[in-house]
């Protein structure tokens, strides 16, 4: 099969990688079904908003390699590689996936931990005497 577009979209620690391909609207993450490799509705539709938005549901057939973070974190990297994916093919979809924020990558991280605290804000707790 020949990839279409490629798009590359990251959230947290995730990263994933997206493939559009002529096809019926299958999706396939990780070599497994979406629903099958995401636990909740919830993720499942955080992946189809971008298809939803420029009303492509059932135009590509999709496949997603992801990876690092929680399944939260790879269906917010997945929306926004499939957003990316979908202004390659086709130009027009870009102010409708903008508006909705999809083409934004959600830049907020864990904080690191520092040293002499108990977590990245926590202190230890302070004795007087």
């Amino acid at each position: 099969m020949e990839n279409i577009a490629i798009g590359t979209g990251r959230r947290k620690t995730a990263v994933a990688r997206v493939f559009l391909r002529e096809g019926s609207g299958k999706i396939v993450v990780n070599g497994k079904d979406i629903k099958e490799y995401f636990a909740t509705a919830e993720q499942v539709r955080t992946v189809n908003q971008p298809l939803l938005v420029t009303s492509n549901t059932n135009k590509f057939d999709i496949l997603i390699n992801v990876g690092g973070g929680g399944l939260n974190g790879q269906a917010g990297a997945c929306l926004h590689g499939l957003a990316r994916a979908l202004t390659q093919v086709d130009p027009n979809c870009h102010k409708a996936l903008r508006a909705n924020g999809y083409l934004t990558r959600d830049s907020r991280m864990v904080e690191r931990k520092k040293y002499g605290q108990r977590g990245a804000r926590r202190r230890f707790q302070f004795s007087k005497r």
